[in-house]
């Protein structure tokens, strides 16, 4: 399960590039009674109770589309750029100091997935997870889900195991070095539907999925798959922002 424990290779922190802050605030503030915060023009710590769960940012480097983008942590900025080019993956924003929080650099790998790394300093990461308004989970949606992990293995050292779920098997990801006697899972792996794009999605928890699906759509928001229940998981939505940033949310465990 994630943790603000961070091992190297964890999640960490979790952004959404939007076309419109004030917007962006609007539709989550609504969704997730978010508080915001901003740091510096264009960018906005969102929380919860004063705690720092996700940031939003204005759309920068080479991202064309609202998206929601994880951040795993790593000690050495240089060196994980070095591992991504070595492993077949993509720089989409060279390492960048943002002082005095830490430094950042930004990929896609070879699916053509985007996600982001940290170097802590000031701030290690958000500060709160798997509590309602908070990321519970991430997913990669690939297509190939066996491909991909040569190259994650490569710049993070995760490791795989494959859980059996009903009818289908789930790899699910965890960092290096955690406990393999503990649920140290993060997230998982999931095949790509056919016409969309390789893609991590974060999952927020709330208390109350029903209730989020119809905020979302109230909120002018999209409804991509409706609320049902996952055996052994929880109950959950696949929903999207008015600027189509999907992302899901999920509640309890069923």
């Amino acid at each position: 399960m994630l943790t603000t424990q961070f091992l190297p290779g964890s999640p960490c922190w979790i952004e959404l590039d939007s076309p419109n802050l004030e917007a962006a605030k609007r539709f989550y503030g609504g969704l997730f009674g978010w508080e915001f915060q901003e740091q510096v023009p264009e960018y906005i710590f969102c929380q919860v109770g004063g705690r720092n769960v996700a940031g939003i940012g204005a759309l920068m480097g080479e991202a064309v589309t609202s998206a929601w983008i994880p951040y795993f942590q790593v000690r050495d900025c240089e060196a994980a750029v070095r591992s991504v080019e070595l492993a077949g993956g993509t720089v989409l924003m060279p390492p960048v100091d943002v002082a005095p929080q830490g430094q950042m650099a930004r990929f896609s790998d070879p699916s053509g997935a985007a996600f982001a790394i940290w170097c802590p300093a000031g701030i290690r990461g958000v500060d709160l997870v798997n509590e309602p308004g908070s990321l519970a989970w991430i997913e990669l949606y690939v297509p190939d889900t066996t491909a991909i992990r040569g190259f994650y293995e490569s710049v993070f050292g995760w490791r795989f195991e494959d859980r059996r779920m009903e009818d289908t098997t789930y790899p699910l990801i965890s960092p290096a070095g955690s406990d393999r006697d503990a649920d140290s899972s993060v997230g998982g792996l999931a095949p790509l539907d056919p016409g969309d794009l390789p893609h991590w999605l974060a999952y927020f928890e709330v208390s109350d999925c029903d209730a989020a699906v119809a905020g979302c759509r109230e909120l002018g928001g999209m409804v991509h798959a409706p609320a049902q229940d996952v055996k052994g998981v929880g109950r959950m939505a696949l929903l999207a922002d008015p600027h189509d940033a999907g992302f899901a949310v999920i509640a309890g465990s069923a």
